[in-house]
């Protein structure tokens, strides 16, 4: 298995995980796509967008048709109510249920972490308080490359409605017929989406943020996508809002000589079958080390995209040896991974370290697609080390917060002079004035 194994101790571990980080980094990602297509990906997504903020649907319709070999009309851009109805009625039963499960269990999660507006905060004469309010549309991106990614719909749709959000239009490439896989309209039914577009990537994203024709315009866009769709939305922040730009799929396995290795490295090549995908086991045992490689070999011999993942391990993959679990808990940190599990005796202790990564995984009978599927928070999270400052999208995403003030007159009369002495420090004398007037007596 050309997955590496590094020592902590080696001379030149600390240059290994540092071209590793490198390699998950989004600069990286850019740069790889750059080396494979006849633009640079920066030029083409601003091309495509600024194409799409002058022309509308024609802009849609052209992009489509040399994108995704899709031939378009106007009123071909929305999937019809019709189109998704009989997408449902082809679901097979089983995937229809478990589709189900998996929105009732976000659901409920949503519901139990939805924020709610505090008791105001009363001094004397004033009364601070926070409201949140839903965004009034939002928009979510589903791709439909080398996965369905039906999931996906449940994961980023369902928080957006436990938000309040009243209008909710999601967007997926089509096939070169036009067609979108039953199992995302029918995801998109159950979840409970209003709008349906046949468009990828950068065009989904400008058709989202700027609107045409169409496609209104929506004020938040989430989902995951390739490079291209996360350029088009690190361009169009600002105009609307993001929930985040995600990277390749991660996953960090902390695990001790307890851990059986099969499980291990089902779960690394549960991501590495991404393509890309990372994923990294950290061990304090040598001897589990070893035969966690063993099992790679014997597992990705039998995926059907085993090419891919054994490309993705011997590219954006490790097996460090450290000399304690708690140097594997720092390494854990540094890497700052979307998914991290823990398959050693006491997981809860371990996981006590763990400051950055999108989702926590405890013991055995937690691996990573629990939490992919049906346990409830959302999959879609941060990555390429941005877990430091940023979290998985929540229903909380759609949220805003607005602060709330009243003062009474008395209130106001005793921070006047407070407020007057900053203002006119700052060298406004209207912001004085705009209180000093209300306390003016008139003769």
């Amino acid at each position: 298995m050309p997955v590496p194994v590094w020592k902590t101790d080696a001379p030149d571990f600390e240059a290994k995980l540092s071209a590793l980080i490198q390699r998950l980094s989004l600069e990286e990602g850019l740069r790889a796509a750059g080396a494979r297509a006849e633009e640079p990906p920066l030029d083409a997504v601003r091309r495509v967008m600024a194409d799409v903020r002058l022309r509308g649907d024609a802009a849609l319709i052209e992009q489509t048709r040399r994108l995704d070999g899709c031939a378009l009309t106007p009123e071909r851009l929305r999937v019809s109510d019709d189109e998704i109805a009989e997408a449902v009625a082809r679901c097979p039963a089983a995937l229809s249920e478990a589709l189900g499960l998996a929105v009732g269990r976000v659901r409920r999660f949503q519901e139990s972490i939805l924020l709610k507006d505090p008791e105001p905060l009363r001094d004397g004469g004033r009364v601070c308080s926070i409201r949140y309010r839903p965004v009034d549309s939002a928009g979510v991106y589903i791709p439909g490359g080398t996965a369905s990614l039906a999931s996906t719909v449940v994961m980023a749709v369902v928080p957006a409605r436990v938000a309040g959000v009243p209008r909710v239009a999601m967007a997926t490439p089509p096939r070169a017929d036009g067609s979108v896989s039953d199992d995302r309209l029918a995801a998109a039914r159950l979840a409970g989406v209003d709008e349906v577009y046949r468009l990828g990537g950068a065009v989904a994203v400008a058709a989202l943020a700027y609107g045409t024709e169409s496609v209104p315009a929506v004020d938040f866009v989430a989902g995951p996508g390739n490079i291209y769709t996360t350029l088009a939305k690190r361009e169009v922040f600002g105009q609307v809002g993001v929930e985040m730009l995600p990277g390749p799929s991660e996953i960090v396995v902390i695990a001790d000589g307890s851990a059986e290795r099969g499980f291990v490295a089902a779960d690394m090549l549960s991501q590495a079958e991404h393509d890309p995908g990372s994923a990294v086991l950290l061990t304090d045992d040598a001897d589990l080390a070893e035969g966690v490689r063993a099992e790679l070999e014997c597992q990705v011999a039998s995926l059907p995209r085993a090419a891919a993942a054994r490309a993705c391990l011997e590219r954006y993959g490790a097996v460090i040896i450290a000399a304690t679990l708690e140097e594997c808990v720092e390494l854990a940190n540094r890497l700052a991974p979307e998914h991290v599990e823990v398959l050693a005796r006491e997981p809860e202790a371990v996981a006590e370290g763990i400051r950055h990564a999108g989702a926590i995984f405890l013991g055995p009978w937690t691996p990573e697609p629990t939490g992919d599927y049906v346990a409830g928070p959302s999959h879609i999270l941060p990555t390429s080390r941005t877990a430091r400052f940023a979290s998985g999208l929540s229903c909380n995403d759609f949220l805003k917060r607005s602060s709330v003030i009243r003062y009474d007159a008395a209130a106001l009369a005793e921070d006047a002079p407070v407020i007057a002495a900053i203002a006119r420090a700052e060298e406004l004398e209207a912001h004085a004035r705009s209180v000093e007037r209300r306390l003016k007596k008139e003769p």
